[in-house]
């Protein structure tokens, strides 16, 4: 579905391009975040200006997504919302049960902003097993 063949629809090339923007704003936060940028502000109520930040790329590319299958034909729209739906589900699927882990098995601790990059790698990996809009 995410092929370099699919961009040859204009379509395509628009979603790419989003994607590309709203996953770059979200990469540059989280290593902003990961190396440290943001730890004075740690626990104050500023903190969540960044919450917010880190949250807006996310819902650009749900957007993008959307769009991409606003502007395609029926069958990529149908396969598209097949992947989203598939994806979503394991992604849920299995974050639930790593929270029983950590409820009733003693599990490590996951954070909960780990299910976005779940999702989109569940995604990428449903992508070629779900072919048919069926």
């Amino acid at each position: 579905m995410l092929t370099m063949s699919k961009q040859n629809t204009p379509a395509g090339r628009r979603y790419f391009i989003r994607t590309m923007a709203f996953m770059g704003g979200y990469v540059a936060v989280m290593l902003a975040t990961i190396f440290g940028a943001f730890d004075a502000i740690q626990g104050k109520p500023v903190a969540w200006v960044l919450a917010l930040a880190v949250s807006a790329p996310i819902a650009g590319q749900i957007w993008a997504t959307l769009s991409f299958m606003r502007d395609s034909d029926e069958y990529v729209r149908a396969v598209t919302a097949k992947q989203f739906i598939v994806a979503a589900g394991v992604a849920m699927a299995l974050f639930s049960a790593w929270g029983s882990g950590e409820s009733f098995a003693g599990a490590p601790h996951a954070e909960g902003w780990l299910i976005y990059p779940l999702f989109w790698a569940l995604f990428g990996c449903v992508a070629p097993m779900v072919r048919s809009s069926n």
